[in-house]
């Protein structure tokens, strides 16, 4: 058989762990690959017995447009307070759909959050988030409202909402590891103008090298390049301007 029929049987696998041998047979045959059903399980890859199903990983990039995650950060302040960072972040282009902050949240508190952040769109069809009880019996009623199902990750596994984990760590690193907040109202404006910063401008591996807002290639002839800071000089941007 030829190394590149090989290769598709071996990806179709990987992309369709619940298809069988008769599934991608019939699949090769509408593609022209005449090849015996017992050839491609020969060449089929096995998934572990324990697996019943399709993955997480798997669920979240089938769903990766329908869904959103939710997370709270916590930063410290000048006098020692303590503050609470509430997000609302899009899968698909990585986005701040909403943000607040609060000293003291509650599930009222947060359920609040969740109706502000899509009083004109249309909410996902998914919500992932943690077991925190903030999200108590209010925030459920306010999603079961909006029509969003909610996916709780397994108790003490960050990992399982990845995207919002990733944002909270690159804002830590990227901004409050080197900023002194000093109250509420200095934390909001430090939040807007990072998100400013990071919508437009900051870059991802995920999205293409890309920012969460696409933007165009600007070609030598636009002008020299000029540096603009961001986020209080913690960052700058790069931009083709004419002399």
């Amino acid at each position: 058989m030829a190394p590149e029929t090989i290769d598709l049987i071996r990806q179709m696998c990987r992309a369709k762990p619940l298809w069988g041998a008769p599934r991608i047979h019939c699949e090769l045959l509408k593609l022209g690959i005449s090849v015996a059903q017992r050839t491609v399980s020969k060449y089929m890859i096995r998934p572990p017995r324990c697996c019943g199903g399709q993955t997480w990983t798997t669920f979240l990039r089938n769903h990766f447009g329908q869904m959103v995650s939710v997370d709270f950060l916590m930063v410290p302040t000048l006098n020692f307070q303590v503050l609470d960072v509430f997000v609302v972040l899009s899968h698909v282009r990585r986005q701040i759909l909403h943000f607040n902050v609060t000293a003291s949240p509650s599930a009222r508190w947060t359920a609040q959050e969740l109706r502000e952040a899509f009083p004109f769109t249309s909410p996902p069809k998914y919500l992932l988030r943690d077991r925190d009880s903030v999200y108590g019996l209010e925030f459920q009623h306010v999603a079961q409202a909006l029509d969003v199902e909610e996916l709780r990750i397994a108790p003490r596994s960050p990992w399982q909402s990845l995207y919002v984990e990733r944002f909270i760590g690159s804002l830590r690193r990227e901004c409050f590891d080197q900023v002194v907040v000093l109250n509420g109202g200095h934390l909001h404006r430090v939040l807007q103008s990072y998100f400013a910063y990071y919508h437009g401008w900051r870059k991802h591996w995920g999205l293409g090298k890309d920012a969460p807002e696409p933007r165009p290639v600007k070609p030598p002839d636009n002008g020299k390049i000029v540096a603009f800071p961001e986020v209080g000089c913690l960052h700058h941007r790069y931009e083709r301007r004419a002399a």
